[in-house]
């Protein structure tokens, strides 16, 4: 048993009162699941291996994914601008690539930050707005309302309108649903039978936590709510995926061990750039849709992670995706980035699987 993560977890729910945390731990053949807390505030059931959650921008994962297997196919390359699939869709969309749409350079405003857009995410009026409904060209004109944060390769800034361009390239090349591309490309080969884009499905299909939320309220004993069920299309191929513990680590160890992409496009994906001045997670580089961590220790891990509202998700790992651990929150508080790169540490920084220090 790992002693040491297990009373991490118990940590995380005990002083950081979230509902919830599970932590899945695969190393070669070597497993280990743990959790805290529970599934469901009401009934009290502990969360489960199978559970389903709404994983929210590891989907940029999947997302890049596709469009890198449509570049591997000659169907589009990472050179082409916006405008030559999405003509007068965005301000200068003949000097934004599809690699710059990836790798957060394009410079493009985040359409989760416009004052509107954030009554969707913040405060009371999520108890409402979350079963609003967009669609993708709808949140890019939200985003073109707004001046870019730079020029197009000037920096480094993570927006959400980037990828929602991508999927609607992914519709326009492959002539078919984002949803279906997704599922026919990664979800059913590799066996991932948790994994789904929900559409407009506000429901979240089979077992699955439910989702809390205080709102973004900053009163550490603001109210919490249930906002399991809601409209994820306001994040689409941004962050509206939802999938298991189980899959996240199917999909993580075929792409980091290079089954899922041919070599050009693994070392596309995993070049990347310093996320450095751009207001995110400490000590990160960003490649395309992936980022990859350096942990205090001076490991690095690799891989994803997402937030939506009542979920928080973390997937990383080693390069070869042999060892990786998946961490899930039912909850949307606290300082999370923290909590998940202390599990991180603590499994990682380990000289073996399951080293416990006895503490």
């Amino acid at each position: 048993m790992n002693g040491k993560l297990q009373r991490m977890l118990d940590r995380v729910v005990d002083d950081g009162g979230v509902p919830g945390i599970l932590a899945d731990v695969r190393d070669g053949t070597q497993t280990w699941f743990g959790t805290a807390g529970v599934a469901d505030l009401e009934s009290g059931r502990a969360r489960g291996p199978q559970d389903r959650f709404r994983i929210g921008s590891f989907t940029k994962a999947f997302t890049s994914t596709v469009v890198l297997l449509l570049d591997a196919e000659g169907r589009l390359s990472l050179d082409d601008t916006v405008e030559t699939w999405l003509p007068g869709a965005i301000r200068d969309g003949d000097k934004i690539t599809v690699r710059r749409l990836l790798n957060q350079t394009s410079g493009i405003f985040n359409y989760t930050m416009d004052e509107k857009m954030q009554g969707q995410y913040a405060g009371p009026s999520v108890l409402e707005r979350r079963f609003d409904r967009y669609s993708p060209e709808e949140l890019v004109r939200i985003a073109m309302r707004h001046e870019p944060a730079f020029a197009p390769g000037e920096g480094w800034g993570y927006s959400n309108t980037n990828f929602v361009l991508a999927g609607m390239i992914i519709e326009r090349v492959a002539g078919r649903p984002y949803a279906e591309e997704v599922r026919r490309r990664i979800a059913d080969p590799l066996g991932l039978e948790g994994t789904y884009v929900p559409g407009d499905d506000t429901e979240l299909r089979g077992p699955h936590a439910r989702h809390y939320s205080k709102l973004m309220l900053p009163d550490p004993d603001a109210e919490i709510h249930d906002v399991t069920e809601l409209n994820a299309s306001g994040a689409w191929a941004a962050g509206g995926m939802v999938s298991t513990a189980e899959d996240l680590h199917l999909f993580l160890r075929a792409l980091l061990g290079g089954r899922l992409l041919p070599q050009k496009q693994m070392e596309e994906m995993f070049t990347g750039v310093s996320t450095e001045g751009g207001g995110w997670i400490p000590n990160t580089a960003y490649g395309l849709g992936v980022f990859w961590q350096e942990l205090p220790g001076g490991q690095t891990v690799w891989g994803g992670g997402g937030a939506i509202n009542g979920s928080w998700t973390y997937a990383m790992g080693s390069r070869d995706g042999e060892h990786l651990l998946v961490s899930n929150v039912n909850g949307d508080w606290g300082d999370l980035i923290t909590t998940f790169t202390e599990l991180l540490q603590s499994e990682f920084g380990a000289e073996e699987f399951g080293a416990d220090d006895g503490r």
